[in-house]
Formats: C-alpha cells, sequence, structure tokens
C-alpha cells in the first residue's frame, strides 16, 4: 500500500505545508484566506431525505493513502447514482485533496486502469473532478502531469468554498479508518 504523507491544501487541513517557491507562499495565504469559514458538511442520507433538490453536492476526498481513491470510488459512485435517481438534474462535483489525488496523475493510468476509467466516465457525465494544484506542486507534481479530464485546481479547499458560494452541500468521503 503506498502512502503519501499527509501534508495537504495549506492550513485548510495540513500538519505542515511545505513551502518551497514564492508563488507557493501566495497560494498558502490564499488557502488560508478561502479556508477561514468552517466547511459546512452535510451526510449523504440528509441530502436525500430532503423535501427540495440541493443547488448541488461536491464530494470532498480527503486521505492520505495514494490507494484510497481506488478503495472511495464505489462508494462515490453510488452516491452519486442516489442522488440522480432522487434528483436527475443536480449539479454534482467532487474535490479530492489529499495524498489520494496522486492515483490520478497520468503516470499512473497503468497502476489505476480502473479507477482512470470511472473518473473519465464521470467527466464524461458531467461530473467534474477536481484535484488540489497547492498540495501537487509541493510534491513537484505539476498540473500538466494529470490527465486532460481531472481539473488541477489552484487549491482544493478554495474550490469547495467557490462550490459553497453557489449554494452547494458538501459531503465528505472516507475511509473508515
Amino acid at each position: 500500500m503506498k502512502s503519501t504523507p499527509l501534508t495537504i491544501c495549506g492550513l485548510a487541513c495540513s500538519p505542515r505545508p511545505r513551502v518551497s517557491k514564492p508563488w507557493h507562499i501566495l497560494l498558502l495565504i490564499l488557502a488560508t484566506l478561502f479556508t477561514a469559514s468552517a466547511t459546512a458538511e452535510t451526510n449523504l442520507e440528509q441530502l436525500l431525505s430532503a423535501q427540495q433538490a440541493p443547488s448541488g453536492v461536491v464530494f470532498e476526498i480527503v486521505e492520505g493513502d495514494e490507494d484510497a481513491l481506488e478503495t472511495l470510488m464505489p462508494e462515490v459512485q453510488q452516491a452519486i447514482a442516489s442522488l440522480r435517481k432522487r434528483w436527475p438534474e443536480v449539479e454534482i462535483a467532487i474535490v479530492s485533496h489529499g495524498g489520494e489525488q496522486f492515483s490520478l496523475q497520468s503516470k499512473r493510468t497503468g497502476e489505476y486502469p480502473t479507477l482512470h476509467q470511472d473518473i473519465q466516465s464521470l467527466v464524461d457525465n458531467d461530473v467534474p473532478v477536481h484535484v488540489c494544484g497547492a498540495h501537487a506542486g509541493w510534491y513537484g507534481v505539476e498540473p500538466e502531469d494529470f490527465p486532460d479530464y481531472v481539473d488541477v485546481a489552484a487549491s482544493g479547499p478554495a474550490q469547495i468554498r467557490q462550490y459553497e458560494a453557489l449554494g452547494f452541500e458538501t459531503v465528505r468521503i472516507a475511509t473508515d479508518d
């Protein structure tokens, strides 16, 4: 099992951000500013039992294990299917901003072929998938190291805040460690 140290997305979810370049400092400051408010987490059951459809749903995934996204993808797909069954037009997005995001690099397609196929299928079905550019940058991974179907956001937490500003509900998907 591969593991990436838990250094993720600035002060929003990292005990020790790596800052090696001047633009990383700027990203760290921006991530801190955008994450000043707490994430408004909702659970899937609350959403499915609501009388009205949410404006949208953003699934947040933050794990330290590179293999976690492959493990969590069936749960994410089931959650999306349940939401789409209840509200066919609901907007859905995924933001991965932990060590699991590294499994989505282009060079990892051979290691995680099913995961890459699943992600590409989600994107083809209007579910954008974002990873955190700040976190990737701290490990020397550039935006062009991800396939075109994966959007590299400047900051995962800031991307989530943008969705929340549009009225999206945040649902955190995590392993049961």
